[in-house]
């Protein structure tokens, strides 16, 4: 059976309904309580100084480049045309702009770092949508399927390569150790992804192999993306470490809610189909996690699931297929087990920055961003 570990020694279920908010978080700390924290005007001031930075470094890219990560962005239409497209939740920005805080430095410290973690974030999403077939990303039609696959390779490399250059540019020392974090973070989310498509060919997961997958697939970029700001202020290894084990598990809450969504979520919310991830048939923690634990539900799950991956017409199955599926992963204890996992996770996050010395709006600040990934609904 599987061990259902929880945060808080209780396992509080997540909400039943698909496309509502999942899961609840503990009770904030004492210092968010105390200081009251406006998440969206955080997110918001990542994304406003980070912005104009990044459009600078897009610029720089050949035609048709240049306009394809416009696109991508949310800049501009498929024809070209401006569009007010806010290019995703902001969160790494948001981050790395906080973190040169904890050193004292200016949050403007922290835009480089900010605008390398955001163009490495979507060199991976570019690359991601191209080989998992997926066709919308927030309520828009992805790069490969606008302009070919061809496109969405070529401006996923660029981005890469463009998020060096805006560190190095900077000619410091700390800009050197950000890069170096950036280019081992960047390494260990390829990792996470090459786990990723190997799994889907696979009958079976291990919960442990899905958790180092997601840490490598999205934690570590979390990870940097907390520290970096921290690092190009001046901060010393130990506190940037510290900020290091904050985000990695901040990303392993983040990938669990995005794995809750993958199944439940609310298609008008996340811009993905229904189901989306049961039809790429990933190996998503409510999917292991239902595997591992045993009983008939569990059992019936992984008959059908061995079936599918026979299947050649998986691909034309209806709502209710994919739905019987996910009502038997739920069964199995799956659902629930995730959203425990969430909860786990952003209380190891939250407590990690008990070790680092900061302003308490600061650390108000960070655990407010905790609160708010594994509250979404998207």
């Amino acid at each position: 059976m599987l061990n259902q570990h929880t945060a808080a020694g209780s396992r509080t279920p997540g909400t039943a309904t698909r496309g509502e908010t999942v899961p609840t978080v503990p009770p904030a700390s004492k210092a968010a309580r105390e200081t009251a924290v406006d998440v969206t005007a955080l997110l918001e001031r990542g994304r406003t100084l980070a912005t104009p930075v990044l459009r600078a470094a897009i610029d720089r890219l050949a035609a048709p480049m240049d306009t394809v990560s416009a696109y991508h962005f949310g800049w501009i239409d498929a024809d070209g045309n401006p569009t007010a497209g806010d290019g995703g939740k902001a969160v790494r920005p948001a981050l790395a702009v906080l973190s040169a805080e904890v050193t004292g430095a200016a949050p403007e410290v922290g835009i480089p770092g900010a605008v390398a973690v955001e163009l490495v974030h979507n060199f991976s999403l570019l690359h991601d949508d191209l080989m998992d077939g997926d066709e919308q990303r927030r309520h828009r039609d992805t790069v490969w399927k606008v302009h070919g696959p061809a496109q969405a390779i070529l401006v996923g490399d660029a981005l890469f390569a463009l998020a060096n250059e805006v560190l190095l540019e900077l000619g410091t020392v700390e800009a050197g150790r950000a890069t170096r974090r950036l280019t081992t973070a960047t390494r260990a989310l390829i990792d996470g992804q090459a786990q990723d498509i190997s799994y889907e060919h696979r009958d079976r997961v291990s919960v442990e192999e899905c958790l180092e997958m997601e840490g490598n697939k999205t934690g570590a970029l979390l990870a940097c993306a907390s520290s970096i700001g921290a690092v190009l202020g001046g901060a010393d290894d130990r506190t940037a470490d510290t900020l290091e084990k904050y985000g990695y598990h901040l990303g392993l809450a983040f990938q669990a809610v995005d794995d809750l969504l993958g199944i439940w979520g609310d298609p008008v919310s996340t811009g993905k189909q229904t189901w989306s991830d049961l039809r790429q048939r990933k190996k998503s923690l409510p999917v292991v996690a239902a595997l591992a634990a045993g009983g008939s539900a569990s059992e019936r799950l992984g008959e059908i699931l061995a079936a599918d991956a026979k299947s050649s017409d998986f691909e034309n199955f209806s709502e209710e297929e994919f739905a019987a599926r996910a009502a038997l992963i739920e069964e199995a204890g799956g659902r629930e087990w995730t959203t425990d996992e969430a909860r786990r996770q952003h209380t190891i996050a939250v407590e990690a920055l008990d070790a680092v010395d900061m302003p308490e709006q600061v650390r108000a600040q960070f655990t407010a961003l905790a609160d708010f990934v594994v509250v979404r609904k998207r």
